[in-house]
């Protein structure tokens, strides 16, 4: 398999058959001295807005190399939207979560302060942690040759999750909930899916707290299990994604 590498300032119209494009700064450091790639290899590098370009290497330095495109193609966005609302955790789960639900195709991250994170950002550690997650996010991205990048959200309080679910598609993982998340049919047709985002909400290692429940379905949040065991915060989002994902013919 091809190795892939992002770069953000490529632009369609500069991308045609047999153009020759750049990649620069880390990611042409990364993929000359790490990597290892000559002149000569195939590879497949995007700018994480939907385009991907297939070529061979003409030039490679470190600073800089050069693709001459053989393919360019343009993937559209994916609708509905699913975004995945991780609760910050200890022990890196949170990380384990982001990490694998981004290769699933997650389409966003939200990092959420929940009533029963250990885990705490305040202060500096707020950009801190938005930059780490975005950090992970582009790599596993790039690991599994995505052509849209997902954004990492800025850090959200269980207030500002009730306002997104009057707007959205707002599943609560909650292994008490009375219907497992395969029981939902108001996902849409998997022909014509409903159009509104969904979200994905998991909770901390302690679970959601009572009252962030009763908070986030007084504001049209739906409670959903995905089955009679308890799954870690770092599993319960991917196995729910990968539920979605065949639901509504993603994969």
């Amino acid at each position: 398999m091809a190795n892939f590498y992002l770069e953000p300032q490529l632009r369609a119209e500069d991308c045609h058959n047999g153009a020759v494009v750049s990649v620069t700064g880390a990611e042409a450091r990364h993929a000359v001295t790490v990597s290892r790639i000559r002149p000569g290899e195939n590879l497949l590098i995007g700018n994480g807005a939907g385009l991907m370009l297939a070529g061979v290497v003409v030039t490679a330095d470190p600073a800089e190399f050069t693709l001459r495109v053989e393919t360019a193609t343009e993937v559209p966005v994916v609708t509905p939207r699913i975004r995945l609302v991780q609760a910050l955790a200890k022990g890196d789960r949170d990380e384990m979560a982001v990490q694998a639900a981004t290769e699933l195709g997650i389409d966003g991250v939200i990092p959420w302060a929940a009533a029963r994170s250990v885990t705490r950002w305040e202060g500096p550690k707020i950009a801190k942690g938005h930059e780490r997650w975005s950090s992970i996010v582009r790599e596993a991205s790039k690991q599994s040759i995505r052509a849209w990048l997902p954004e990492v959200g800025p850090l959200c309080t269980t207030k500002q999750l009730a306002v997104l679910a009057g707007t959205s598609r707002m599943l609560l993982l909650e292994p008490t909930a009375a219907r497992r998340l395969t029981e939902i049919s108001a996902l849409g047709d998997r022909n014509q899916p409903e159009d509104r985002e969904i979200l994905l909400v998991v909770g901390p290692e302690g679970g959601i707290a009572p009252g962030e429940l009763s908070l986030l379905e007084q504001a049209g949040a739906t409670p959903v299990r995905l089955g009679d065991t308890v799954l870690r915060t770092s599993t319960a989002g991917p196995a729910a994604l990968a539920i979605l994902n065949a639901t509504l013919g993603r994969w």
